[in-house]
């Protein structure tokens, strides 16, 4: 055998690898379009009454649950197993992002260089959702989503939550029991905890050399775990996916296309312009590369519609398929799920748009700049709130005069747009992440240009 084909050869344990990476990842691809097509198709048996009456309430109350506004009784198979796949993902949000923090933080050392990471981290996410907003505006002023369409705007009905003040946000970073936050899942404040511990751990060096080795081995466990809870992403994103458009009625989505269409237009913008621009002209780096490797975290964001959820793939692709060190994805990652949220950021513009040319109002030029700077400082203020798409969507809507009853018009829909704007999100964190990595030298361009990096991932 010459030295060429030597080289070139691969072994039986790589081959291994590489069938499982593919395996696994074309199963979620798989299980994500099956699932659209059976919930619509289910959708379509119920509602357009194809089946009897007795068929459809089985389907509703043992099959999908409560999506067509099931109570505790139902059982929901898609429910509950979709609900198992989240919660299980959730169950790591946690201890990954505090071990992997202390982790890194602590390999970090200079402090200096860690202000520095942070700033360019926190710059970088504000401009992004800036952007977001002033593309959306842009596209929702072309398409002109809320023209000629006519709903019942009397009975639509919102009730809008208050989000905390800005003021209140910052004071909320330090936890006075952090034991609680972690409880909680307060994400900031687990993150500024876990920044403490790392910086403490740092600053002591050899004397704590057996803690840094046993958060190293720790942060090892809970990778191999959630490298084992993936193994059944295929049957919670069916069961997820399924359920969402099973309870997504047509006649509804129909008077509705224009403003999805202009949403979709605006996120798929900014995923090619904005995000695919940053990579190649600041990054140098190759697009292709990034979604090809990404598009695993991608899907699990569309199914979940959380980027909390997604917070332990997103770190594992970027940290082992794209080459960002743990010492920056450990603190851009779960920061970037936090208060990241340009797929939101570009709903709320067209939002916007949509409920002010139904309700007849015309915005000025300097609406549309409030709009810019409400939307991006409230994707920091109401960071961790439940619902925050909605929240911050109605506080944006009140500063620029327009009802935020106008939110009822648009939120059948929003489970769906959600799903598509998670992905935007996550996406956003990442290439953050890698643009920082690389402008620190933290960024390993032989993983990020190997096709076959992380293929332990699926192991």
């Amino acid at each position: 055998m010459s030295e060429n084909s030597a080289e070139q050869t691969t072994s039986p344990a790589q081959q291994q690898q590489e069938i499982k990476k593919s395996t696994l990842t074309t199963s979620v691809f798989i299980a994500l379009i099956i699932g659209l097509g059976s919930g619509i198709f289910l959708n379509i048996l119920i509602s357009q009454n194809i089946v009897s009456t007795e068929i459809a309430i089985f389907l509703r109350k043992f099959i999908i649950g409560d999506t067509f506004g099931g109570t505790q009784s139902d059982i929901g198979f898609l429910s509950v197993v979709g609900e198992l796949f989240i919660n299980s993902i959730k169950m790591m949000i946690v201890p990954l992002v505090f071990v992997s923090l202390v982790c890194g933080i602590s390999s970090v050392g200079d402090i200096k260089k860690l202000g520095r990471i942070g700033t360019k981290i926190i710059l970088y996410y504000l401009v992004t959702t800036a952007m977001a907003v002033a593309l959306a505006l842009l596209v929702a002023n072309l398409l002109n989503p809320g023209q000629g369409i006519h709903l019942n705007v009397e009975a639509a009905k919102f009730a809008s939550q208050s989000a905390p003040d800005l003021a209140q946000v910052i004071i909320n970073l330090i936890p006075t029991n952090p034991f609680d936050s972690m409880t909680k899942g307060s994400m900031l404040q687990i993150i500024f905890f876990s920044l403490l511990t790392g910086l403490a751990i740092a600053t002591l060096g050899e004397k704590v050399e057996g803690i840094i080795r046993f958060f190293n081995r720790l942060n090892d466990i809970i990778m191999q775990m959630i490298s084992i809870i993936m193994l059944a992403a295929p049957y919670g994103i069916f069961c997820l996916v399924t359920k969402v458009f099973a309870g997504q009625g047509i006649e509804m989505i129909k008077p509705l296309a224009m403003y999805m269409l202009t949403i979709v237009v605006a996120l798929l913008l900014h995923l090619g312009i904005v995000y695919s621009g940053m990579l190649s002209l600041i990054g140098r780096l190759s697009i292709v590369t990034f979604f090809k490797k990404f598009y695993s975290a991608m899907m699990i964001a569309f199914s979940t519609a959380s980027s909390n959820a997604t917070v332990p793939e997103t770190f594992k692709c970027v940290t082992e398929k794209l080459g960002v060190s743990r010492s920056v994805a450990s603190f851009s990652i779960p920061l970037g799920a936090t208060i990241n949220m340009d797929g939101t950021a570009i709903m709320q513009g067209v939002a916007v748009i949509f409920i002010s040319q139904v309700y007849g109002i015309n915005l000025t030029m300097t609406d549309f700049l409030m709009v810019i700077l409400t939307a991006t400082l409230a994707s920091i203020g109401t960071a961790g709130v439940p619902g925050v798409g909605l929240i911050t969507l109605s506080m944006v809507l009140i500063q620029v005069g327009l009802p935020a009853n106008g939110i009822a018009l648009i939120i059948g829909i929003d489970r769906i747009l959600d799903m598509s704007r998670t992905v935007v999100n996550i996406c956003g964190d990442a290439v953050i992440s890698l643009i920082v990595a690389k402008s620190e030298n933290e960024l390993d361009q032989a993983v990020y240009d190997n096709p076959n990096a992380g293929a332990e991932i699926t192991k």
